[in-house]
């Protein structure tokens, strides 16, 4: 699951060792961080040399319910606008490259 919010962007995939738990892997330790403070008991999980470098090991009932704080929590009428407000207008460009190309999708 890709979630994508004005706090990062975040690939969520089954922890392999634990069902209860998911790893919910970033680009920039910045995203990761933030999940951390809004999740308890996540730890930052610095990965080099793996495809995402940074992880956060989530109770998957918590990933749940930070997943539904970020539903509850939208309060803008422009995504990439409110993304440039709150992370920067480079951010933004990166999620509107992303846009971009999802458009394609739409234009087939």
């Amino acid at each position: 699951m890709w979630l994508i919010t004005t706090e990062g962007f975040f690939s969520a995939v089954a922890d392999r060792d634990d069902d209860d738990f998911v790893l919910v892997r970033s680009r920039t330790r910045e995203d990761s961080m933030a999940l951390a403070a809004a999740v308890e008991g996540a730890e930052v999980i610095e990965t080099p040399q793996a495809d995402y470098r940074w992880r956060v090991r989530v109770r998957r009932s918590n990933w749940m319910s930070y997943v539904a704080a970020q539903a509850l929590a939208i309060d803008y009428d422009n995504f990439k606008n409110a993304v440039a407000k709150r992370q920067g207008v480079e951010r933004a460009g990166v999620y509107g490259d992303v846009w971009s190309v999802l458009l394609r999708l739409q234009e087939r």
